[in-house]
């Protein structure tokens, strides 16, 4: 009889730092000293907190392991599951404020998880994502019983306008409504596609939901094609997830096994099956014509709207595009009723959105909180603040189609209503916090260089407009720019937004335009002084040895790979401007702090 279960973190993250590795060495180590009957490992989704991985619970305790290391498991295994003993060295700790750190025993008392609700996130990290039964025993598929034998199509789609749910893709729409635009097309062939083609430098959300829970996706799929009247799904998923698509493969194949996809599921009349397509890594594709175009075989290109999908979608057939989150929301929200789901969140943004943080920010990872939550709650109270002692200065959010929010709107209630309003916007979910260190005039360049990087080219204010907006900003970090140049480039990004075909070309200049409005001023100590506040952009650097502190130790000399250091033994050394790379060779290897930049 199993009497202890060892929860192991089998998420990209983790895996990356061999949690799988870990997870056959403890089997290996458990069946060593006999215990291989009572003590099972499970290699789940993620927990969310990467930045402490790779992360083990052991249940019933809960005990929360973490950094966990191959060289660890011989003392887990025989302090902890043999001698019934905690390994306090792994046991997580945190700073609540004091000197010492405290010890944290479960999971669930971390800052990081106190104030989190996890609807989308709720299996991820608890179940073996490749095992269909450890999924049934959470009432999984209990959603599709349900709508199946007592729930008509027009209501499943009620119960989801009701409930308020919007698309947690980017755009916001709500999703009941969307049900309603396909339903009303009375023809005999109709399409769901999952839109896993997650592209956002720095979002991870989808992903983990598909690695961790990868039947409540298909589950929400098949209700969806309930409601809307097809019988056929794509998962459109990006080829760089390999773990992702394993698992949806194994949990496509293990549902037709049980009869949950295929023909005449629980004896209703009701078919509906499912297919994976790989995406090739475009970010253009996950814009809903363009993965269309994509799963037909042809170039990933947008098209103009209308028709929308809805109407005219996958082989010219109605068609609904729901992204992985909202999905993973929807039999969560059928078991337990709309008035649940609309009871957390604001009166325009309805329940949890995941957010994958990322940057300049103690706990990396993933966190679910109920809209309307303050990014102030996000980025201190759960994600434990600014590394370093330094200070906040902006939040990125959507990715390369948002905006940066400065501190001025840390209490800003994050939904999609105010986000707009701030200039930004809600994406997929992806969270990067930059501190005082970081240039937003290179910010708003890097997000800009990925945008034309992706961009497909079918349209002439994308695949130009942002071309040329870029030039400009490469001009400005270099040195080059000018006061006009600024006022240019405003009227340039109005110009792509106005009149670019699709939201790639449509949202391309909101990093531009934000930081243009909240950090002018850096704009124009690169313009005016010749100079990056930050100390970012090489072009504008200048590093400096100060006599009086130089010992003439002469290793800056020897680490600079352009000789532009010069000086005798013991005497201050000189650079030469003209020959330096402001590489910072020097500056990171003087332990006198001798060398500054500027």
């Amino acid at each position: 009889m199993i009497r202890t279960h060892v929860l192991i973190c089998g998420g990209t993250g983790c895996s990356s730092s061999n949690s799988m590795l870990i997870a056959d060495r403890m089997e290996e180590e458990i069946a060593k000293q006999g215990l291989a009957d009572e003590v099972k490992v499970v290699r789940t989704g993620c927990f969310g907190l990467c930045a402490l991985g790779p992360v083990m619970i052991v249940y019933p305790e809960g005990t929360f392991y973490s950094r966990v290391t191959v060289e660890d498991v011989p003392d887990l295994v025989e302090e902890h599951l043999l001698k019934g003993r905690v390994l306090d060295r792994l046991v997580y700790r945190e700073d609540e404020g004091g000197d010492e750190k405290v010890e944290v025993p479960s999971l669930q008392e971390t800052g990081f998880y106190k104030t989190q609700k996890r609807v989308a996130l709720h299996n991820c990290g608890l179940i073996d994502p490749e095992n269909i039964e450890e999924y049934i025993a959470v009432d999984g598929y209990a959603a599709l019983g349900k709508v199946l034998t007592e729930m008509t199509p027009e209501g499943v789609i009620q119960l989801m306008k009701d409930s308020g749910l919007r698309g947690r893709g980017g755009a916001g729409f709500p999703t009941g409504l969307k049900w309603e635009f396909a339903a009303k097309n009375k023809v005999p062939q109709k399409y769901v596609i999952c839109n896993a083609d997650e592209g956002d430098p720095g979002a991870f959300m989808d992903r983990s939901v598909l690695e961790g829970d990868p039947h409540a996706v298909l589950e929400a799929m098949a209700i969806a094609g309930y409601a809307i009247g097809a019988n056929k799904g794509y998962i459109y998923v990006r080829a760089e997830y390999p773990i992702a698509v394993k698992r949806l493969n194994i949990a496509i194949s293990q549902a037709r096994e049980y009869g949950l996809l295929g023909e005449n599921i629980f004896d209703t009349g009701f078919n509906f099956d499912i297919e994976t397509r790989l995406g090739a890594g475009a970010f253009v594709c996950g814009e809903e014509t363009a993965l269309i175009t994509s799963i037909e075989g042809n170039r990933g290109e947008p098209k103009a709207k209308p028709p929308f999908p809805a109407n005219k979608g996958l082989f010219g057939q109605p068609t609904i595009i729901n992204n992985v989150e909202t999905l993973a929301n929807i039999p969560q929200i059928i078991l337990k009723g709309p008035e649940w789901f609309a009871s957390m969140g604001t009166e325009d943004s309805r329940g949890t959105k995941v957010f994958a943080l990322g940057g300049k920010i103690v706990n990396t990872g993933l966190v679910e909180i109920p809209l309307g939550t303050t990014l102030r709650e996000i980025i201190f109270d759960i994600g434990g603040g600014i590394p370093n002692g330094r200070q906040f200065k902006a939040a990125q959010t959507g990715g390369p189609s948002g905006g940066c929010i400065p501190a001025k709107y840390l209490d800003t209630p994050i939904d999609f209503g105010n986000l707009t309003r701030i200039g930004s916007m809600m994406g997929s979910g992806g969270l990067i916090v930059m501190d005082d260190s970081t240039c937003m005039v290179d910010v708003a360049r890097f997000f800009l260089d990925f945008t034309v990087d992706e961009s497909c080219g079918k349209c002439t204010p994308c695949r130009i407009g942002t071309k040329r907006l870029l030039e400009m900003l490469d001009k400005i970090t270099s040195g080059n720019g000018t006061l006009e140049d600024l006022d240019k480039m405003e009227e340039l990004c109005n110009y792509i937004k106005n009149n670019s075909m699709c939201a790639l070309g449509q949202t391309a200049p909101n990093p531009v335009l934000s930081t243009l409005k909240h950090f002018r001023e850096e704009y124009e100590a690169h313009v005016v002084e010749k100079r990056c506040p930050a100390g970012v952009c090489k072009k504008l650097l200048h590093y400096e040895i100060i006599p009086e502190k130089c010992k003439g130790c002469t290793k800056c000399a020897r680490n600079c790979p352009v000789n532009a250091i010069s000086g005798k033994v013991k005497e201050p050394h000189v650079i030469d401007q003209n020959k330096c790379i402001k590489c910072g060779a020097c500056m990171e290897g003087c332990k006198f702090d001798a060398i500054i930049k500027k």
